[in-house]
């Protein structure tokens, strides 16, 4: 069985740091995540940090209508190739930090997703080498103002929709060594669960999706894939508190606010 290693970028006294998650410590490294970390022999208390996003991407991408379940729910056509759109990486929030609605947007909805994390530049790779660039797995919200997306019956804006500031919560961290095909989303609003889905009912995998996408754009290490959600997404309302779990990653908490 593959060892599970879980990476945190974290702030100290003022620093941002990167380290392994050991037991309740985080063993502090240097240099390049996604290179070749090595660790300086420190080994902080987790319950002293703040935590911070896992990765500060150069592009987020995620998916639309990759989820069986939630095709069929809304009566989707199966796309003959995976459709997506991108985040801003000026979206990606910590964890624990609030969402923020933008002023007058309306209705703004919650997704619970795997995001995949390529460790390793992909251009034009196979299938059967796609996860050799998949660095590891993490949480994502993938929040969305609903109302602004087809606002405009001209253009969907999907970028814009998706972009504003902290509607891209990340974290806890990022696991490496999981199967993502096991794994399973659940999202709870405020304690309750509201969504709880398989990876397995995914339309594109996860190999598949990195291949694809690569024969389109270079993917770079840092970057993000967020894989799609499925049934029981739903609207938030101001002082709600939004959770993401998987197995093997963990719990990622944001709570929704209003602007001051």
């Amino acid at each position: 069985m593959t060892e599970i290693t879980r990476w945190v970028r974290f702030e100290h006294q003022g620093q941002a740091g990167f380290g392994r998650l050991d037991g309740e410590g985080v063993a502090v490294h240097t240099g390049d995540l996604f290179g070749a970390p090595r660790p300086t022999g420190q080994t902080l208390p987790r319950a002293g940090l703040k935590l911070l996003a896992p990765v500060r991407p150069g592009k987020v991408l995620a998916l639309w209508n990759n989820y069986l379940a939630l095709a069929a729910k809304l009566g989707l056509a199966d796309p003959a190739e995976p459709l997506y759109f991108m985040k801003a990486p000026s979206s990606c929030l910590d964890p624990e930090a609030s969402i923020i609605a933008p002023a007058g947007q309306g209705k703004i909805v919650f997704e619970g997703e795997l995001a995949v994390v390529i460790g390793r530049r992909a251009k034009a790779v196979s299938e059967a080498q796609a996860l050799q660039h998949v660095f590891g797995y993490t949480c994502c919200n993938d929040v969305t103002a609903a109302e602004v997306l087809n606002r405009d019956a001209s253009f969907a804006q999907w970028v814009r929709a998706k972009s504003y500031d902290t509607f891209c919560p990340l974290g806890p961290c990022i696991a490496t060594g999981l199967d993502p095909t096991t794994l399973s989303v659940k999202t709870w609003l405020d304690g309750q669960l509201r969504q709880d889905y398989p990876v397995a009912d995914i339309r594109f995998s996860v190999p598949r999706l990195v291949s694809l996408i690569s024969h389109d754009m270079t993917l770079e290490p840092g970057d993000v894939i967020l894989c799609g959600t499925s049934v029981g997404v739903g609207s938030m309302k101001p002082g709600q508190t939004v959770a993401v779990e998987i197995e093997g990653i963990g719990r990622l908490t944001n709570r929704f606010e209003t602007a001051d």
